[in-house]
């Protein structure tokens, strides 16, 4: 193939560039990580696939870097997830509960995330205010418009793949809450539980809420005990994976209160490590294992500071329960949290509950 002569410049300067950047490589922080990635783009030019193949990677990296950019500046604020219907009207009930619900949670310093486009995705993001918004919009063969509350927003992320989209709902997000919808709704609100119940996302709050004489949320749940519950499909601690709620100071509260003292969770070599916002006396672990020793593969749930292996961790300075989880029992996980938000810690006060 002979290349124009714009085509042989853009290549030189391509290798010059990567020449710089493999010269400064070994100083970079995430050296090991992009040595990672680089030798697996290596493997992949190695191999006989097809150019559909790497337009899809491609793609998909280039989603990828504009959903990092947007978020990272905002990486310290906890966010919420809306889900709802695109065919909610403006004018009805359901709309103006929406809006509420953003109002409401982005006053109590959350930050909101939406699809970007109409129905309860622009209530949410009328409700939570274009500052506190993000809007995750996803491009389609017919025109899919960005609401007017949240278009040509720098936090705005327009999407080639619905996947890479669905990843950056769940990855940034620290609670979802769902309204009434359609088919896409209901795959939000089951592949969010799929990845609670697995352990591949959270442990964070799902909040499913009616109207106050709604009962859409009511009646998917009474089939959820009808066909899966009694049918032995899920175990009966899975409901503690979400709350189902016609009260939107509820709603609100549940998501609050979920970060009251349980901060976050990681996994350290083979040590579940939760990181807490306060103190728990020695009596109170003891209740955890008295409580909960049925989650543990061996040995007990322990106090601790952070563990070598996150000395440059952000939340090194936060006080940790580390035990032996065996990566199964998550509805059971979600109510040693609800356990340990109940418990009076030495400030016996929320401090800060949308901070990361």
């Amino acid at each position: 193939m002979v290349l124009s002569d714009s085509q042989n410049h853009s290549q030189a300067e391509l290798m010059e560039d990567l020449l710089t950047f493999i010269e400064q490589l070994p100083s970079h922080k995430h050296s090991q990580l992009i040595m990672r990635a680089l030798k697996v783009l290596m493997r992949i030019a190695g191999e006989d696939i097809d150019r559909l193949d790497w337009k899809i990677l491609t793609s998909s990296i280039e989603d990828m870097e504009k959903g990092f950019k947007v978020f990272y500046p905002y990486r310290h604020i906890r966010k919420v997830t809306i889900f709802g219907s695109a065919r909610i009207a403006p004018l009805s009930s359901e709309y103006r509960l929406a809006v509420e619900f953003a109002r409401r949670i982005t006053q109590a310093g959350f930050m909101v995330l939406t699809g970007g486009g109409g129905g309860i995705m622009q209530a949410g993001n009328e409700g939570a205010g274009r500052e506190q918004s993000f809007g995750l919009n996803i491009q389609l063969p017919f025109e899919q418009v960005s609401n007017h509350f949240i278009a040509d927003d720098p936090k705005l992320v327009n999407f080639k793949y619905f996947f890479t989209r669905k990843l950056f709902f769940l990855r940034e997000s620290d609670a979802v809450a769902l309204f009434p919808g359609g088919f896409g709704t209901q795959d939000e609100a089951f592949e969010t539980l799929t990845l609670c119940q697995t352990g591949k996302y959270g442990p964070a709050p799902l909040v499913l809420i009616d109207e106050p004489d709604g009962d859409y949320w009511q009646t998917w749940n009474e089939q959820i005990q009808k066909n899966l519950l009694e049918r032995g499909l899920i175990s009966p601690e899975d409901t503690n994976l979400y709350t189902v709620t016609n009260n939107l100071e509820a709603a609100c509260n549940t998501i609050r209160y979920f970060y009251r003292v349980y901060h976050s969770s990681r996994y350290v070599g083979q040590q579940y490590v939760m990181r807490l916002n306060d103190f728990l006396s020695d009596e109170q672990v003891e209740q955890l294992n008295e409580e909960f020793n049925d989650i543990l593969v061996k040995g007990k749930i322990q106090k601790s500071g952070a563990l070598p292996e996150e000395n440059n961790d952000e939340t090194a300075d936060l006080p940790r329960l580390v035990f032996y989880f065996d990566q199964r029992s998550f509805g059971r996980l979600y109510q040693m949290i609800h356990t340990i938000n109940q418990f009076k810690t030495v400030s016996s006060t929320q401090k800060h509950p949308e901070w990361k």
